[in-house]
């Protein structure tokens, strides 16, 4: 938050907790462009730009309704002075359980694909009020009432997402879960489009900034090992790949 723009972010309660990360809406009334970094996280998401063109990365998106891929690498958001957006966030896999679709890029979607979640007519409420409380009760109600948010993934791919945290290998994950190694290979690739092993990584690389964040004073040879890095120079080139920054830049 600053004095030249406003994010406001809201958390869902109820079952839509579950499966969306944040719905949030911001504005930009600086007359600098505002840069903001986005972690990777392997979620996806959906933004309603309304004014002007903003950019993720080297992708530039026009006013619309922009279908976010699943963010496997930090991006930079370029928000130029007069910006005003909003949008919803999903956790790992739920994107493309509601949407039924990966997008490779940021894409404008086109309004004949709007057929079944009416994202124009959300857009086009948004889009009269600058007040982004209005703007997130009105993101809320609409996830509510065209979201089914019933057996979303698979159980089977549930039970992996919460266990892969907690372990290194693919024949760890099966042991908890009903799928083999092969089947959970194919589930990742579908539902987040990577490997299972790419996640990890970037659950490993975004605890570790998280506790960098809070603990910057701590030694890094201690952090790398106590996230799961074989050393340093491993945690580096990790953060470098996926975060786009040094653990010194956190």
């Amino acid at each position: 938050m600053g004095s030249g723009h406003h994010f406001l972010l809201s958390q869902p309660t109820g079952p839509l907790s579950a499966f969306i990360q944040a719905i949030w809406s911001a504005s930009v009334e600086q007359s600098e462009t505002l840069i903001k970094p986005l972690l990777a996280d392997a979620g996806s998401g959906i933004v309603f730009n309304f004014v002007g063109d903003v950019a993720i990365g080297d992708d530039v998106l026009p006013q619309g309704v922009i279908m976010l891929p699943v963010k496997k690498r930090a991006e930079n958001f370029v928000l130029p002075s007069g910006a005003q957006l909003a949008g919803i966030r999903f956790y790992p896999a739920i994107g493309y359980g509601v949407l039924g679709h990966h997008y490779e890029r940021p894409t404008l979607l086109a309004p004949q694909d709007d057929q079944l979640y009416h994202l124009y007519q959300i857009f086009s409420d948004l889009r009269m009020t600058n007040h982004h409380e209005e703007r997130l009760q009105a993101l809320r109600l609409w996830a509510d009432q065209h979201l089914d948010v019933t057996n979303v993934i698979p159980d089977s791919l549930e039970k992996a997402l919460d266990t892969i945290e907690d372990v290194e290998t693919l024949e760890r994950i099966s042991e908890n879960t009903p799928l083999s190694q092969r089947q959970i290979e194919r589930n990742f690739k579908r539902w987040l489009g990577m490997t299972p092993k790419h996640y990890q990584r970037i659950l490993r690389v975004k605890k570790a900034i998280c506790f960098l964040r809070e603990n910057n004073n701590h030694d890094l040879a201690n952090i790398a090992q106590q996230f799961g890095f074989s050393d340093q120079a491993h945690m580096t080139r990790e953060f470098r790949a996926i975060a786009r920054m040094t653990p010194g830049q956190v």
